[in-house]
């Protein structure tokens, strides 16, 4: 093989891994640009497009059996915004400077138990499963809940559950903001039975089916943030090889 054959055959693996580098530091980039965004700057608003792909992000997000035990709401009228923050220590100045604010909602037990309806329409009519394949995955699940993991001792524990698969769209839509520019914070500063109330009266959603988990803060920084600060890989990663 000449040296020219051998620098056109290379030529579109180094093109690759020249690729690959670069997105591995875009995505770097994007996890040290993220902080959790406490005052932003309320005469910069989020484009339409943009906003579209975090909250699809968050709806493309994985979840436990792919039950998406959750909902979104966008608050987006002051007055709402004003009224939320009264019960919230943790984002009075996020409700009252961001150009979007989420709140994550739950479906709470009974809603996710393996024999619910909204389980059933899930793997009918959204996964659209053959009838085999339900009962097979509904029996799974069943045993996940009441053997494997033993939720079904308390509606807590099932709610506990339901819960952790919200924060896994919250991640991803942080992390999708980031990479676009967009700053955000996560919010757990508030009184979760007031919200509850505060919602149903002010939204319409049903608390007997829904509670809130957290919100989400997103816009631009007014001022840049402090250094970050984490743990060293030897202290987190722990390996078996």
């Amino acid at each position: 093989m000449s040296t020219h054959e051998a620098a056109t055959q290379s030529a579109p693996n180094n093109h690759a891994d020249s690729g690959q580098q670069t997105l591995r530091q875009q995505i770097l980039q994007a996890f040290h640009f993220r902080h959790a965004c406490k005052t932003f700057d309320p005469a910069r608003k989020i484009s339409s497009e943009d906003f579209a792909t975090i909250i699809e992000a968050g709806r493309l997000s994985p979840s436990s059996f792919g039950f998406e035990p959750w909902q979104f709401l966008l608050i987006q009228n002051p007055q709402l915004r004003a009224q939320l923050s009264e019960n919230s220590w943790g984002g009075k100045r996020q409700f009252a400077s961001a150009s979007h604010v989420l709140i994550g909602m739950v479906r709470c037990a009974p809603g996710v138990r393996h024999d619910s309806d909204y389980i059933r329409h899930m793997m009918t009519e959204v996964q659209q499963l053959p009838a085999e394949v339900v009962s097979a995955k509904g029996g799974f699940f069943r045993t996940f809940q009441e053997q494997d993991f033993n939720l079904l001792e308390s509606e807590r524990s099932l709610t506990d559950w339901a819960t952790h698969q919200t924060y896994l769209p919250l991640a991803n839509m942080m992390t999708v903001a980031a990479l676009l520019g967009i700053d955000s914070c996560p919010i757990e500063g508030f009184v979760q039975n007031v919200w509850e109330q505060q919602l149903q009266e002010l939204t319409g959603i049903d608390n007997t089916l829904f509670k809130p988990v957290w919100a989400l803060a997103l816009g631009y920084r007014l001022t840049e943030p402090g250094e970050k600060t984490r743990r060293p890989l030897g202290d987190v990663l722990h390996r078996f090889d």
